[in-house]
């Protein structure tokens, strides 16, 4: 039985629904709502007013949350959440640094990320961004998994299964003109992307932006995916294009020998 298996078939009696509800609260600030009242965390979440109180009150309580006036915002200690999984993997020890060696030979910033649920996840980042995109990326980003390179990588590498049930019910969405949204061709993109080695979006994800990817599986079968996204007229010159998949492949190989 797969992990996704084993999480579908728990119950409510086998979580804490509170729990839950308190996850969500958290989940409910991000790039675009990080000053919330209380009103509004609620109809985020669907909870009833009292609930929510009772929810961010206990975050406020552990120090997760701050508030000012009637308007709550998260606080530093919420990156202690994420510490535990970066520290243990010991990213700023191996992963970074051969993310940083590899930018170098590009003058370019090299990012990885791994898959949770329909999104790409950053877990790591190093190089300077002359020009960066203007979304402006971090460690803890979240992108879709369809319509961004780094997202297609890591679908490319996974279990046909697996490839079949995240292109049928990952969240499609249009970002420019060009966003490829049937779904049928995504599948097709994909699995050029499985065949050639690296996934390529040109203009999809944010207009005038191009971003190529190679994804990296552990002897254990862990999956991550490293790429590089910049201004489309400079990524798309063949021979720095070339020079970047070459580079790319060389970095995922020696990632994949640290997961």
């Amino acid at each position: 039985m797969d992990k996704s298996s084993s999480q579908r078939e728990l119950t409510d009696k086998d979580i804490s629904l509170t729990f839950v509800k308190g996850m969500n609260v958290l989940k409910a600030f991000d790039s675009e709502t990080t000053h919330l009242t209380l009103p509004q965390i609620a109809k985020v979440t669907g909870l009833d007013r009292a609930s929510a109180r009772r929810l961010v009150l206990t975050l406020l309580h552990l120090g997760y949350v701050k508030q000012e006036d009637r308007v709550f915002s998260l606080t530093p200690r919420i990156l202690v959440l994420a510490s535990g999984f970066l520290q243990g993997r010991k990213f700023g020890k191996t992963i970074e640094p051969v993310l940083r060696s590899f930018s170098h030979q590009l003058s370019d910033a090299i990012s990885m990320a791994m898959i949770d649920e329909n999104d790409a996840v950053y877990v790591a980042h190093a190089g300077n961004d002359t020009k960066p995109a203007s979304i402006g990326f971090t460690v803890g980003s979240r992108v879709p998994l369809l319509q961004s390179a780094i997202g297609r990588a890591l679908v490319a590498a996974s279990s046909p299964e697996r490839i079949e049930e995240l292109v049928a019910t990952a969240p499609v969405e249009r970002f420019t003109s060009t966003t490829l949204l049937d779904r049928k061709a995504i599948a097709q993109d994909i699995a050029l992307t499985a065949e050639r080695g690296f996934a390529l979006v040109d203009g999809e994800f944010e207009a005038g932006v191009a971003a190529i990817a190679i994804s990296a599986r552990s002897a254990s079968g862990e999956i991550a995916s490293v790429g590089i996204s910049g201004n489309s007229a400079r990524l798309m010159e063949k021979d720095y294009f070339n020079r970047v998949v070459d580079t790319l492949r060389e970095c995922s190989k020696t990632i994949a020998a640290l997961l």
